[in-house]
């Protein structure tokens, strides 16, 4: 077994998707597999944390189809990018609440001692380590967008 606990986590899905004739899961995860791989070969090296910053990025780029896919009434397509959504949601953490999204970016905001939009950056810094891969960071630029212009 490799050092990758996510790898392996997929690696084993793969298998039990291929046993199971499921081909819907089965792509999706060798898609992952293949994403891995790629990022493994150009940076040498493929640790949790990064393994989970990839999926993380490949499920956002699915919640961004999915919303392009559906204004535009595919929603045949749509459908697809949300299982595809599901299937990767599986390997990520769980995801974290928006009131404990809130309670994190005020930590951050007393943390850094930020007191405006222009402390925004510093906000994001303390906080994308933490949330990275159970968040959606597009909620997190809101809340601390949302909270920074309320103080």
């Amino acid at each position: 077994m490799s050092e990758c606990k996510v790898k392996d986590q997929l690696t084993d899905a793969m298998k039990e998707s291929m046993r199971n004739r499921d081909k819907a899961r089965l792509g999706t995860v060798r898609l992952a597999l293949a994403e891995l791989k790629r990022v493994e070969v150009d940076e040498k090296a493929l640790d949790d944390k990064r393994a989970l910053a990839v999926l993380d990025k490949m499920a956002k780029q699915r919640r961004d189809a999915m919303a392009q896919f559906e204004s535009a009434g595919r929603t045949d397509l749509a459908d697809q990018e949300k299982l595809e959504l599901e299937i990767l949601a599986e390997f990520l953490p769980e995801q974290l609440s928006e009131q404990a999204l809130t309670e994190m970016v005020k930590n951050a905001i007393s943390d850094s001692g930020a007191q405006s939009m222009r402390d925004m950056g510093k906000v994001m810094a303390i906080v994308k380590p933490q949330a990275q891969g159970r968040a959606d960071m597009s909620l997190i630029s809101k809340i601390v967008k949302s909270t920074l212009s309320g103080s």
